[in-house]
């Protein structure tokens, strides 16, 4: 008989998870319904609305098309692993959504934060190719629908955030400045073990 359920071990927001999943799991449902991450919001379920965008190695993808076990390995950030050193933790993304009060009801802007992440990532990756000017994060945005008509202040958001350095650095950083924090313990704890050093001292 055909397997039907595979181990998969994904990074998300900078954590773990191995986890035995049906092959027909789709990346949003394994947020979802698995680990409990429920920012990513479930809306026309066919890649068209962009509710459901979060960042895969730091590129913005429609999670209700991705299978996750065709994801094994990769690092997940969703609306939750955003955070930030601004106030309460917050992504100057979220900072500058609530200054310029770009959402109403609130359902798509998980997804309209992480595909700006990934969007101001990809400036910062490849500057030149990069349009930040309104009709140029507008066009880069056209996947994230809002159907209560918050467009011109979520572009004035992700503008105002792509004005200040460093803020558009690579969204995967998160992930890999945790896999390097837990490295640095490692070694700082070796450091301070009793021995000569060698392993089995």
């Amino acid at each position: 008989m055909q397997e039907t359920r595979s181990r998969v071990g994904l990074h998300v927001n900078g954590r773990r998870y191995e986890l035995d999943v049906d092959h027909r799991v789709t990346l949003l449902d394994l947020l979802r319904e698995h680990l409990g991450l429920t920012g990513a919001k479930k809306g026309c379920d066919h890649g068209q609305c962009g509710a459901c965008t979060v960042l895969v190695d730091g590129r913005r993808a429609n999670s209700c098309l991705l299978l996750a076990v065709a994801h094994d390995g990769t690092r997940v950030t969703t609306v939750e692993g955003l955070g930030g050193d601004g106030a309460g933790g917050l992504h100057p993304l979220q900072e500058a959504f609530m200054e310029r009060d770009a959402f109403q009801c609130g359902y798509c802007t998980p997804g309209q934060l992480c595909s700006a992440a990934g969007l101001l990532a990809e400036a910062a990756a490849d500057p030149g190719a990069a349009d930040l000017s309104r009709s140029g994060i507008a066009e880069a945005m056209s996947g994230n629908l809002c159907r209560c008509g918050a467009y011109p202040r979520i572009v004035d958001a992700v503008r105002d955030v792509a004005a200040i350095p460093q803020a558009a650095a690579p969204a995967q950083d998160h992930d890999q400045a945790h896999d390097q924090a837990q490295a640095q313990d490692h070694d700082q704890a070796q450091a301070q073990a009793p021995g000569d050093g060698r392993v089995g001292a």
